[in-house]
């Protein structure tokens, strides 16, 4: 089993989640974040910014700003990794800087705290 944690746009979630479900994976889980990747950002004023350089901080601009995004956590069995991250990338692919990011990882166990079962059970299986 893994671990998808995938990044998306904050209004690109309603759409994720109904893709997701139509796909048969209908257990997620989301919360609010902020960051930004590494496109479109002048790592030199980064810097300046983070070492306090009142110059750098006004050149920044808007560019090194963290930017409002949705963290998705789902884990499905390994058969469907592939389905879960292409549902994803089809969705949320524009072609544009900030579309977003999965990250792959491997999951030990899952355990439903209700009955007690563990591994691929307790997780969607299509």
């Amino acid at each position: 089993m893994k671990e998808l944690f995938a990044i998306v746009r904050m209004n690109m979630m309603n759409q994720t989640k109904r893709a997701l479900a139509e796909a048969g994976i209908t257990s997620i889980t989301a919360r609010e974040a902020l960051g930004r990747g590494k496109g479109l950002v002048d790592l030199h004023l980064l810097r300046g910014a983070e070492r306090g350089y009142e110059e750098a901080i006004s050149q920044l601009g808007q560019s090194g700003r963290l930017i409002p995004k949705r963290a998705l956590l789902i884990v499905v069995p390994d058969k469907l990794v592939a389905l879960t991250a292409k549902t994803i990338i089809r969705v949320n692919r524009t072609g544009k800087s900030g579309d977003g990011m999965i990250f792959v990882l491997p999951a030990l166990n899952a355990i439903r705290v209700r009955t007690g079962e563990e591994g691929d059970d307790v997780l969607d299986d299509v």
